[in-house]
């Protein structure tokens, strides 16, 4: 008995070792979704235009700085300050997309002039698109649409 217990001790001895552990994380960003703007179906453009928003998500490295802008979109003859949306007859309609609910600061791609800044914190961040169709003759009735593309520089 006295031989087994002994045996059993020899075979109990160990040995460690560390390893270390490493990420490098570096400034990174992506845009997580974009919602679509849509102002929805009227008969007729008011004197007070139609309103609406969309989100545009993002997602950076904690304290990253980036700039979120969006294109002038694809009608034909659009800037980032008058953006027109085209039916399938190639009729226009006018809109803005705005950084704010007051509809003041137009939304472009120029750093520095018209896109939106930000400080990355590691989770999403939701931005507010603030979409306005201006006081303008309605035209034929139809679909319109544009693609604007949102772009974020980090």
């Amino acid at each position: 008995m006295l031989l087994a217990a002994t045996s059993t001790a020899c075979w109990a001895a160990t040995a460690t070792t560390t390893f270390n552990v490493q990420i490098t994380i570096t400034n990174a960003c992506t845009i997580v979704s974009a919602t679509n703007l849509n102002f929805g179906s009227v008969g007729v453009i008011g004197a007070a235009g139609i309103d609406s928003t969309s989100t545009i998500t993002v997602q950076c490295t904690s304290l990253a700085p980036y700039n979120v802008g969006l294109s002038a979109g694809i009608g034909s003859g659009a800037t980032v300050g008058s953006r027109f949306m085209t039916s399938a007859a190639s009729n226009a309609l006018g809109y803005s997309l705005y950084q704010d609910a007051a509809h003041s600061l137009v939304w472009g791609e120029t750093i520095g002039t018209d896109t939106v800044a930000g400080t990355g914190t590691g989770a999403s961040q939701a931005l507010t698109v603030y979409g306005r169709v201006p006081s303008q003759a309605t035209p034929p009735a139809a679909v319109y649409n544009d693609t604007v593309t949102a772009t974020v520089t980090y």
